[in-house]
């Protein structure tokens, strides 16, 4: 289970905390678990395909993680075309993936020499008829109690940011095919 309160734990409730995940399996004996969570205005299936774009840009501040170039506000063509070894965000490459679900990801080799082994998964239940939620998940080895706390910190700015990023874009998209049909 992920400690509750920050920096360890965002947005998670309790059974979020507790559920398995699949980052898990690559690390058995993480240092360090880190769990971040926000609600969704729109459909896991159009969540899901943004959380897809991770493969493209990291959606979090951009003129750290992204070189200065702005994530895409628009859909990638195939970005969701998904395999395994495939590059995940800047660190991990997809170990697995369930369609319309969540996607675990390694770290690249690179990113292991620094951080020690880690893994992550990103999750996305549907919650109501027009929400879902998206978790994210990191487990990695770390290199000390006082690496590990600074790593839990710069993750928790950046990927709360991330998770916000994706679920205005996911809800954006959502309200525009409602406009256009005329549904919720």
């Amino acid at each position: 289970m992920v400690s509750a309160g920050l920096p360890w734990s965002w947005g998670a409730t309790e059974d979020e905390r507790r559920a398995d995940y699949p980052c898990a399996a690559p690390v058995p004996d993480p240092a360090h678990r880190m769990i971040r969570a926000v609600d969704v205005a729109a459909p896991a299936a159009t969540t899901f395909r943004w959380v897809c774009q991770l493969r493209v840009a990291p959606y979090s501040y951009d003129l750290i993680d992204n070189r200065g170039r702005r994530s895409p506000r628009s859909l990638t063509a195939r970005a969701d075309d998904l395999a395994v070894g495939e590059p995940f965000l800047l660190i991990f490459q997809i170990d697995s993936w369930t369609r319309g679900h969540e996607i675990t990801g390694v770290g690249l080799e690179r990113s292991t020499r620094r951080f020690g082994p880690m893994a992550c998964t990103y999750r996305v239940e549907q919650a109501g008829e027009h929400a879902s939620r998206l978790v994210a998940r990191l487990d990695l080895t770390g290199r000390g109690r006082a690496l590990g706390l600074a790593l839990a910190w710069g993750d928790l700015l950046m990927m709360r940011r991330q998770l916000r990023n994706l679920a205005a874009l996911a809800t954006r998209d959502h309200r525009r095919s409602c406009d256009t049909c005329g549904g919720a």
